[in-house]
């Protein structure tokens, strides 16, 4: 039977944009849970901006609480050289990096222009491979940018074949506005499978206009067998207008494990956390299949 390996973004890409301080518990206590859970790959923090970023101000101190040599991997993305070597001194084993395939949108992000963003992110790269770090890859905007609109699949297979050329074992492909088609998405696929192996490959839908689960259908298809997703479906982009949401880890669990695949997660585990982290947020999960089931456990499968 296939697997699928799903890496966890909730704890990063999914509380970044929370408006309310979110304690350190409150954070440990997720992840804790998505590990039990069975989710192998959580992202951590990020050793950004506090000023841009507050909400990951304490990813040094959410580390220090974490087994970092064991089973789990939990990366932290960094944007730069001084964020590397804060990750490296919190003892982090696996960063990622972060482009995007629309210049408008890296300049808003991060303050450069895509090529200049490559030639930082590759002085990153060999800094980390060489202290031993694994390094992942995100492309951002590869269907649609919030500036620029429709965003060509030879400038994303551009980046995301840069971002392999400098030592990312997996380059994510990332769907930030939520803008994206099945249709779309291969289109997007065919080019970039010219340029990377599509084992080297992971998709990250948001959900904005309901096309996630269709997007990751189409991946599937295509041969893509990684995809990001946020527990609960917290998450967005603070640079997208109305990209308010990652794709919720228990909709693709569903949706996987429905067809078949194994991904050695139990989605029982993964809703109650969904249930847990989305009260201490004051609110409902953002899944259909958290709300659905409700906060009985249904008995799930691996």
């Amino acid at each position: 039977m296939a697997r699928v390996k799903i890496v966890e973004v909730g704890p990063r890409d999914g509380l970044q944009n929370e408006r309310q301080a979110i304690p350190l518990a409150v954070k440990l206590a997720l992840i804790g849970r998505l590990a039990d859970a069975g989710l192998t790959h959580i992202e951590a923090g990020a050793f950004v901006s506090p000023k841009c970023v507050p909400q990951m101000a304490d990813t040094a101190e959410v580390l220090a609480s974490l087994k970092l040599d064991g089973a789990v991997r939990y990366p932290v993305l960094v944007p730069n050289l001084a964020g590397l070597e804060a990750a490296l001194k919190a003892g982090a084993r696996e960063i990622a990096i972060f482009g995007a395939a629309s210049e408008t949108f890296s300049r808003k992000n991060i303050n450069v222009g895509v090529h200049d963003s490559l030639a930082r992110f590759e002085a990153v790269a060999q800094r980390a491979l060489a202290a031993g770090l694994s390094v992942r890859g995100y492309v951002s905007c590869v269907v649609g940018c919030p500036y620029e609109g429709d965003v060509s699949p030879r400038k994303v297979a551009e980046v995301a074949a840069a971002l392999y050329r400098m030592g990312c074992y997996e380059v994510s492909l990332g769907d930030t506005v939520g803008v994206g088609t099945p249709d779309r998405v291969l289109a997007m696929l065919d080019a970039v499978t010219a340029e990377v192996p599509v084992d080297r490959l992971a998709g990250h839908f948001h959900d904005t206009y309901g096309m996630a689960i269709a997007n990751i259908y189409a991946a599937l298809c295509a041969g893509v067998r990684t995809f990001d997703s946020s527990v609960a479906g917290l998450g967005g982009c603070p640079y997208a207008r109305g990209a308010s949401g990652n794709v919720a880890t228990e909709d693709v669990l569903y949706l996987l494990h429905g067809m078949g695949y194994t991904t050695g997660v139990n989605l029982d585990a993964v809703t109650d956390a969904a249930w847990q982290i989305a009260d201490a947020l004051g609110r409902e999960p953002g899944s259909k299949y958290a709300r659905a089931r409700g906060r009985s456990p249904a008995g799930g499968n691996a």
